[in-house]
């Protein structure tokens, strides 16, 4: 066997681990591209995000409430375009393995931003929440882990 050789890497010079972060990024890119898919609207009418984050304003309080009505809602008709548009770009990076580490913490920053204005993530039913620590545990991954990965644009 030659020197280096290991008959468990299923492609040549691609770790298990590397392999696997490269599948995460191409699942959390179609995820973010999905839903930024479903905030198409928000382009043409930056009602839909508004009439999100008054409703997040009436079942929150402290430090969100604050952010929503001082940065979101007066930010809203600009990050009604951002956002889907942020979504997708983050989604296509991270399905082409463009910029991983990058992208995966902007991301992460973006979900963050979502679901702290959302207050959701300080309450006990978010540890159960299916878009919160497998969404933020998967960024967070890339974030640290998803440089040269296999099958990427920027290998």
């Amino acid at each position: 066997m030659p020197p280096g050789y290991n008959a468990g890497m299923a492609i040549q010079g691609a770790s298990p681990t590397g392999t696997g972060l490269r599948v995460l990024s191409a699942v959390m890119g179609l995820f973010l591209v999905l839903m930024g898919t479903g905030k198409w609207g928000w382009l043409a009418d930056p009602g839909f995000l508004i009439w999100q984050l008054e409703e997040w304003q009436a079942l929150t309080s402290g430090a969100s409430l604050w952010y929503l009505e001082t940065v979101a809602l007066p930010g809203a008709p600009v990050f009604a375009r951002v956002v889907p548009l942020a979504e997708i770009a983050a989604g296509a990076a991270l399905l082409a393995g463009f910029q991983v580490r990058l992208t995966a913490t902007i991301a992460l920053l973006m979900i963050l931003n979502f679901h702290f204005a959302s207050g959701i993530m300080f309450t006990a039913g978010y540890l159960t929440n299916g878009y919160g620590p497998p969404v933020l545990g998967g960024l967070l991954a890339l974030a640290i882990g998803g440089r040269t990965l296999p099958f990427s644009l920027t290998r």
